[in-house]
């Protein structure tokens, strides 16, 4: 190690490159980066690491799997064809909403000097438009019939919450009340997922979309599964849905889960809405939640849900990262709880 070269600990070259210590791990695990060790054994980066992991951050954010980019690194740079073909499709749908805001701007200015004030609510649509209601309904049982208002929908939306807590009863009310959602339970994968494959045998589009997407995981390091099939059709059916997700790990192991956050991830800022439930670290990694994602906390004393910031220290904060602790932890923590109707 020069003594002259600055060298990070793995979570400040994370902080650094505005990724999670886990990503930096995995880039290691594939094989991307090898980061310098100290005498006593510990990982460090130095420039040339950062320059690398820099660069492997940026490949990915273009959406490229893991094995994509190692091919990338070594130069074929055909790999890049498809991603920045994504990427192009995602600036022009952005590049077309700032039009169209841009024209009711200039609308609103041109009736305001005609003698037409602009009203608060089209003011307030203009400056905050992802946080209007997009559903409001009474809260089921155990809340009893609380007001509860859902706003500010992300694209990436978890529900999360203790056994017993109500979170399932809570996603499939927002299932019920939100146009255009449609709750997706965990019988998705019964009979090697049956229904998943009839499903795709009678939609050549459908079909091909999830193998693409299988095809993508894969690379990424999933398992192909009946669960991970069933996943991707009840995600991929149908663009004018908005799936909410009963325990989205169910059936998946580790590398396969996050390889299906990275999926969900790479849709971009514009996709569609998905609400999953989910008591996984490897898919809610609270370290890496950005800004396009939101956590909905359905805390064990039946308080009515609410967002919760991925910030230490954030109400709610440790209540979420006590529901992503390890199983032994977990089984110590709901034995506290026990004693309540178990409706999770």
């Amino acid at each position: 190690m020069s003594s002259s070269a600055h060298y990070l600990s793995p979570s400040d070259a994370a902080e650094r490159l505005g990724i999670s210590p886990k990503a930096l791990r995995l880039y290691e695990q594939r094989g991307l980066i090898a980061p310098v060790r100290t005498a006593a054994g510990w990982r460090t980066y130095g420039p040339v690491e950062m320059t690398r992991a820099g660069e492997i951050a940026a490949l990915r954010a273009l959406g490229l799997s893991l094995a994509q980019v190692a091919r990338v690194l070594k130069g074929e740079a055909q790999e890049l064809a498809p991603a920045l073909a994504a990427h192009q499709a995602k600036l022009e749908a952005e590049a077309r909403r700032i039009a169209e805001t841009v024209e009711k701007v200039r609308n609103l200015r041109a009736g305001l000097a005609g003698g037409e004030p602009p009203g608060l609510h089209e003011l307030t649509r203009l400056a905050r438009p992802a946080a209007e209601i997009a559903a409001a309904f009474d809260l089921p049982w155990p809340w009893g019939g609380e007001r509860f208002e859902l706003r500010d929908i992300r694209p990436l939306n978890y529900v999360i919450g203790p056994l017993g807590s109500g979170k399932t009863r809570f996603a499939r009310a927002i299932a019920g009340h939100l146009p255009g959602a449609v709750f997706v339970d965990l019988d998705r994968a019964a009979n090697d997922a049956a229904e998943a494959r009839a499903r795709m045998e009678t939609d050549p589009a459908l079909k091909q979309r999830v193998e693409q997407a299988l095809a993508w995981l894969v690379e990424e390091g999933a398992a192909v599964t009946p669960a991970l099939t069933a996943l991707l059709v009840a995600i991929e059916a149908d663009a004018a849905r908005i799936p909410v997700i009963d325990m989205i790990e169910q059936g998946l192991d580790q590398p396969s889960q996050e390889a299906v956050l990275a999926y969900l991830r790479n849709r971009g800022p514009g996709a569609r809405p998905l609400f999953i439930m989910t008591r996984s670290s490897a898919i809610l990694d609270l370290g890496a939640v950005g800004p396009d994602e939101a956590i909905i906390l359905c805390p064990a004393n039946h308080s009515p849900p609410s967002r919760v910031a991925p910030i230490p220290g954030a109400p709610g904060y440790e209540a979420v990262a006590t529901c992503l602790a390890t199983p032994d932890v977990r089984a110590r923590t709901e034995g506290v709880i026990a004693w309540r109707p178990q409706v999770a």
